[in-house]
């Protein structure tokens, strides 16, 4: 997956011309700048280019703090993409070959990370398998974190910067994506963790209509997206000292005391950035159920979680973890534990959502994944679903998330995932119920509330 500059592809778009590269069964254009923006400040489009954009580097990251522990569990890092404020970067991947006059469906991927960490283009979040397999168009988009992305409404540093970064993404992918094979009609976002938070909020962001037709959401913590308002204030009002100017190191320093305000506010505080109701592009939080519903006839969704998402936090709390190694009892707290997890951070409200969407006129999937090694401690798992999609078995090699599962499993359940997330890109319509091996992974059209 390294960049080759020395075979070039040229392609005109409307922002101009763009280098791109070739990766084996794929084609290539990484590293494109769709917006710029002034720290705490809005982003404002990249304009037209004047002069051949090189897109045959990796975006940078967000800078941000270093996670060891998810690192040791993906089994890679963000090293080899280095870090800087100027993030507002997309990646474009097509097949190689494209008949003459075909358009492709449009995927773009929208990373997790809980708002504070990741980058579209990390290594675990290769994209090369799907699109060469599935013949569609993937754009990783990468766009600002924690302070710099999701918290301000306070002295005038505005809120959700990091979902008008999205916005700017999905407007360049609309105005552009057809150079590349992409049909700009028929575009779906897919996100995890963060990310498929981040894309249910997009739904119902003022200037999102048009950009994009299904979403597929991933393991999104709706549970705890709800009643944030005191703690996002509480939170603005220590990151307010911190100077505009300030070296981007100091900025990035200062999150883990801001984050510290959050864990006095319960179980929300588990993830204390995240979007702001009542500050643009969002509505107020009492008008959300009125806003998904008015949104529904738009998008096709397709929503779910894995079994066992909670075994991946429980490593993070000394307490819980203590808890769950006790004699006798340790195992009974260990289920209980991530039985509470998926309860009230997924399961219920994820199946909200998805009937609510039905029942206002939309079409809704829910799904489950069951599947995960079963040697490493973390079964189906929170990420379990990013070798599911992402990457091959060197992406993976090192990774405790699979550990313990033969190599072969996990590339043809991939396979099958792989297949299920295209083709609900491709039409937006499921069978009414279906399953993957049943081990792995169960979906069915999710009816009205009533």
């Amino acid at each position: 997956m390294t960049p080759n500059p020395r075979d070039p592809l040229r392609f005109e778009a409307p922002v101009g011309e763009i280098i791109g590269w070739r990766d084996h069964g794929v084609i290539r254009a990484t590293g494109i700048r769709y917006a710029r923006a002034a720290r705490f400040e809005r982003p404002t489009p990249e304009p037209r280019a004047s002069a051949p954009v090189e897109a045959t580097t990796w975006s940078p990251a967000c800078p941000q703090l270093q996670v060891p522990f998810l690192e040791r569990v993906l089994g890679s890092t963000l090293a080899h993409l280095g870090e800087s404020e100027d993030c507002l970067r997309l990646s474009v991947t097509r097949p190689l070959e494209r008949g003459v006059g075909e358009t492709l469906p449009v995927m773009v991927w929208i990373h997790g990370g809980s708002y504070v960490s990741g980058a579209g283009d990390a290594l675990a979040f290769d994209v090369r398998a799907l699109v060469e397999a599935q013949r569609v168009v993937v754009v990783a988009v990468t766009y600002r974190l924690g302070l710099l992305g999701f918290l301000g409404g306070t002295g005038g540093r505005p809120a959700n910067l990091g979902l008008f970064d999205m916005l700017e993404a999905l407007r360049w992918v609309k105005t552009n994506i057809a150079t590349f094979g992409g049909d700009p009609a028929n575009v779906t976002l897919f996100g995890q963790s963060a990310g498929g938070d981040a894309i249910a909020h997009l739904m119902i962001s003022e200037g999102a209509e048009g950009l994009f037709r299904r979403v597929i959401i991933q393991s999104a913590p709706l549970g705890i997206s709800l009643g944030r308002k005191k703690m996002s204030e509480a939170m603005a009002s220590i990151a307010s000292r911190i100077s505009a100017s300030a070296p981007v190191e100091e900025v990035v320093a200062k999150q883990n005391e801001v984050a510290k305000v959050a864990r006095r506010f319960g179980l929300i505080g588990a993830m204390p950035f995240g979007t702001q109701y009542g500050q643009a592009p969002l509505p107020d939080e009492d008008e959300l159920d009125e806003a998904w519903s008015r949104v529904a006839s738009r998008y096709e969704v397709l929503i779910g979680f894995a079994a066992e998402e909670g075994t991946l936090f429980l490593p993070g709390i000394p307490a819980i973890q203590r808890a769950t190694q006790l004699p006798l009892v340790g195992g009974l707290a260990r289920l209980a534990l991530v039985s509470l997890i998926n309860t009230w951070v997924y399961r219920k409200a994820n199946a909200r959502f998805a009937e609510r969407h039905a029942g206002a006129g939309g079409v809704a999937y829910t799904y489950l994944i069951t599947w995960g090694s079963k040697t490493n401690g973390f079964g189906a798992t929170h990420t379990i679903d990013l070798p599911l999609l992402f990457g091959d078995e060197q992406t993976w090699r090192t990774a405790q998330l699979v550990e313990g599962a033969p190599w072969e499993e996990v590339h043809r359940h991939a396979q099958q995932v792989r297949a299920l997330w295209a083709q609900f890109a491709s039409a937006g319509q499921l069978p009414d119920a279906g399953a993957i091996e049943p081990d792995v992974l169960t979906y069915r059209r999710s009816r009205s509330i009533s």
